[in-house]
């Protein structure tokens, strides 16, 4: 899950620039996505998210570090991807009910780059999906994804890239 967890926070902090909405608005004069969600931010995001995934599969032939899922080409752009997607998506839908940048949604903050991630994964490379992402390793995700979800949002708020720390 690596190249799905590093996205969303190299998208935070190399962000900015034009919002990938446009600065679009509904008629009810709410955002589509709102500002921060950028080109810049997700096309970095995505791409180190890539990079990442690279490198496992690098030192994976290297040193045949067994732990490490056997990674694709396909499988860590499609984690990669996808993470950025289901926040996107959730985005989406936070703006249609009314949640601002940064508001809390419990659940739908922690679990979307997961959701996105999976979801792609089953659209484009389900094999890889279900052969490197049995029961026990998709409960430790459940449980590791929002341990890190507030460890990065805490260090993300301190050294000023979040306006809140969650």
């Amino acid at each position: 899950m690596l190249p799905a967890y590093i996205p969303n926070p190299i998208a935070a902090l190399f962000g900015g620039g034009v919002p990938i909405d446009l600065g679009k608005r509904y008629p009810n004069g709410t955002r589509i996505l709102g500002d921060g969600k950028t080109y810049r931010g997700f096309i970095i995001g995505v791409g180190t998210g890539v990079a990442v995934g690279l490198l496992q599969i690098h030192l994976t032939n290297i040193f045949h570090w067994t732990f490490l899922p056997v990674h694709t080409i396909l499988s860590i752009v499609g984690l990669a991807l996808g993470a950025l997607l289901g926040d996107i998506c959730k985005s989406y839908f936070k703006r249609r009910l009314g949640k601002q940048r940064g508001e809390r949604w419990p659940i739908a903050d922690q679990y979307d780059l997961v959701a996105g991630a999976i979801f792609l994964m089953v659209l484009i490379d389900p094999r890889w999906l279900i052969s490197n992402v049995n029961l026990p390793i998709f409960l430790f995700i459940l449980i590791i994804t929002p341990i890190l979800h507030r460890v990065v949002n805490i260090i993300g708020y301190y050294i000023g890239v979040k306006d809140v720390p969650w």
